[in-house]
């Protein structure tokens, strides 16, 4: 069993960095000051800094924190779909459900448990029904060993003592049990160890509250089948998108200061921007990933808070090389001088170019459902030129990269490249070259007009990483090396699944990843490197330092709605640029007024097969009657809209000024209307 040492701060968790933050923090080693009329702390949209200041003047304990967080909790956190057949059924919406099923687990022990009258199904384990181990205190327990040290020393132990946060259940904790959403007969629920990050987090002081709910599997379902279906805080018959919905939602409706989410396409921005919230998605090498289910080279590890500042200093604990990773071995000598939230206090743009990235933003290639939005990410970019930002847009209905592209991806991206154009590029009967295939990227090479038009942003798809899920997987579970779920093949006869015909079959997800035989990252890898080259050039001979665009030009779908094609390359949340390891933040950009929904309707022409990509509406995968389906609406609806800010590889520094000026400036988030205060709330 795993040592719990309070308030032993590792190396590794960029102690030094964060010891630089401002004074205004009242971070470790910081006596309290004299207070002189501080004001009175109210709990809703509370930041960091004003949780740390309400501590070191003595309006507030962790405790007293943890406990109102409980009492949110208890008034919001419950099942918010009608279950007519049980959790793993078929569900109903329910308008205005005043609940949102974010957190899945929380971090209290039996006895506090039931006195806060939480069922069984949120118990810290379900195989240690006893849970007595006193190494392994609860969050209450945890806030009142750092009450006892600030009461005694008059300093805080670390730079998020007080920071209540919720964890996406894809990750290790070594007190909750951890099975990334699913309803599967570990021998022990609990993994032996923490996650990387989660033992830089709680070393810097963070009071672990809960796992936040999540697609299953990290799947972008709104559902699990041990979590049940989580809903959207703005409109509790919406999702609140995935995978981390739990994450940031629970951030959204404040439940918890912030949370950890996990992105391998757009699982920090997406439920992030849905929640009106921050979310940083990293460079891919900046956050170790080791403790989590299904690592690949597009998964990362980011917060979502509610403003930028907090996100940085999240981002301040948990960056930075660990040998258990060693993808983060690309971040050594590559972290900033100065700490994340250092960056997070400008307030002007002056000197700075900043691309439109119009091939998301173009109206005439996508539906009136993304037109809104379009708009709304287009008054922010005027924000970001009205605070000195120099803004180079191609238009309406131009491609900020596609001309430069196309001197650039024959050579670049030279086998994927012959493989989408097998018209320039034909095979023979064996699959070999049947003409000279060198001279034809030589020909396209020397003369770009005759490069096809497919490839903008848009155009490109993700590459095959064959066999990575399942050796992954396979990996995690040896590590973790319970008695019972031992592999892939375990999770798939040793588990419970939800049936619902308007929700993907999880269990045939696991079924198809078990098929893999083999493991080759070579397209992925070739693919990531050639777009990074690419993207790099494009960015220097336009001298821009960073790219704007929409999160996500679809506003959250309903709930079990259809998965709707992609259409010209738009699913529902961009996530290409990510997913080639380019740091990005989502900011709140503002509200719609109205939306298009997406409905199944027999009578629709038929949508074939081959116009079907990976994601679309509520379910995020095509399910039975989707191919006949029509947009309906206007329909008002006042959700969020987020936008994407991204930068080169490393340069986080300069997405947190740009994110912070931003949002300081325009300060675009509002909390969801049915999740105010609870009663007594200060």
């Amino acid at each position: 069993m795993k040592t719990f040492r309070m308030f032993k701060v590792r190396k590794a968790a960029c102690w030094t960095a964060a010891a630089l933050l401002g004074a205004a923090a009242g971070l470790a080693g910081v006596a309290a000051p004299v207070a002189a009329a501080a004001p009175k702390f109210h709990l809703e949209e509370a930041t960091i800094t004003q949780i740390q200041g309400a501590i070191l003047d003595k309006r507030l304990t962790a405790t007293e924190l943890v406990t109102l967080y409980l009492k949110r909790i208890k008034a919001y956190n419950g099942t918010c779909v009608k279950e007519p057949q049980g959790i793993l059924g078929p569900i109903e919406t329910i308008p205005h459900a005043g609940q949102i099923n974010a957190l899945s687990t929380l971090n209290l022990r039996p006895a506090a448990r039931k006195k806060w009258g939480f069922d069984d199904r949120k118990a810290r384990s379900m195989t240690d029904k006893t849970d007595s181990d006193p190494k392994m205190p609860d969050a209450l327990e945890v806030a009142a060993q750092e009450d006892a040290y600030f009461a005694k020393t008059g300093k805080l132990v670390g730079p998020l003592h007080g920071v209540v946060m919720a964890i996406k259940d894809q990750y290790d904790t070594f007190d909750m049990r951890t099975t990334s959403g699913a309803d599967a007969a570990y021998a022990n629920d609990r993994p032996p160890a923490d996650s990387v990050f989660v033992e830089r987090l709680r070393g810097a002081g963070a009071i672990i509250l809960a796992k936040s709910n999540l697609g299953e599997y990290a799947s972008a379902v709104p559902r699990s089948s041990f979590g049940g279906t989580f809903c959207n805080p703005y409109d509790t018959e919406r999702i609140p998108r995935g995978s981390s919905s739990g994450s940031g939602s629970s951030v959204g409706a404040n439940l918890v200061t912030c949370a950890i989410a996990e992105e391998t396409g757009s699982s920090i921005r997406g439920p992030a921007s849905a929640a009106s919230a921050v979310g940083i998605s990293g460079t891919e090498e900046l956050v170790p990933r080791k403790g989590m289910m299904e690592t690949g080279i597009n998964t990362r590890v980011g917060p979502i808070c509610r403003t930028v500042e907090d996100a940085a200093r999240i981002l301040d604990v948990i960056a930075g090389y660990d040998p258990r990773d060693e993808l983060t071995a690309f971040s050594v000598g590559r972290m900033p001088k100065q700490p994340y939230e250092s960056f997070t206090h400008e307030t002007r743009l002056d000197g700075l170019r900043i691309g439109v990235v119009r091939e998301y933003m173009n109206k005439k290639l996508f539906t009136k459902a993304d037109e809104q939005t379009i708009d709304i990410v287009g008054k922010a970019v005027d924000d970001l030129r009205g605070l000195g930002a120099t803004i180079v847009d191609p238009g309406p209905e131009g491609d900020l990269f596609t001309p430069c592209f196309r001197k650039y991806i024959a050579q670049d991206d030279n086998k994927l490249f012959t493989k989408r154009f097998p018209e320039l590029f034909p095979l023979d009967k064996d699959g070999k070259p049947a003409t000279d295939h060198i001279a034809k990227l030589l020909d396209l090479k020397m003369d770009p007009s005759q490069v096809p038009d497919k490839v903008t942003l848009r155009d490109f798809g993700q590459a095959q990483a064959e066999g990575q899920s399942k050796y992954m997987l396979d990996l995690y579970l040896r590590e973790r090396g319970d008695a019972n779920i031992k592999s892939n093949a375990d999770l798939i006869t040793k588990s419970n699944f939800h049936q619902d015909p308007h929700f993907p079959d999880r269990k045939k997800g696991r079924e198809n990843l078990e098929k893999a035989q083999e493991y080759s990252m070579a397209e992925r890898m070739l693919r990531r490197f050639s777009v990074q080259q690419m993207v790099l050039q494009c960015m220097a001979e336009q001298k821009l330092d960073a790219l704007v665009y929409p999160t996500s030009n679809l506003p959250p779908t309903k709930l079990g709605a259809p998965a709707g094609p992609s259409v010209n390359g738009r699913s529902s949340v961009w996530s290409f640029l990510g997913q080639q390891g380019f740091p990005v933040v989502t900011v709140p950009a503002g509200f719609t007024s109205e939306v298009y929904d997406l409905i199944r309707d027999p009578s629709a022409p038929e949508t074939p097969a081959s116009a079907f990509g990976t994601g679309g509406g509520g379910g995020g995968e095509r399910t039975e009657g989707d191919n006949h389906t029509r947009l309906v609406g206007p329909i008002a609806a006042k959700l969020p809209v987020g936008m994407d800010i991204v930068a080169r590889p490393f340069d986080e520094p300069l997405l947190l000024k740009i994110a912070s000026a931003y949002t300081g400036a325009t300060k675009q988030r509002i909390p969801p209307p049915d999740f105010g205060p609870v009663p007594g709330e200060p």
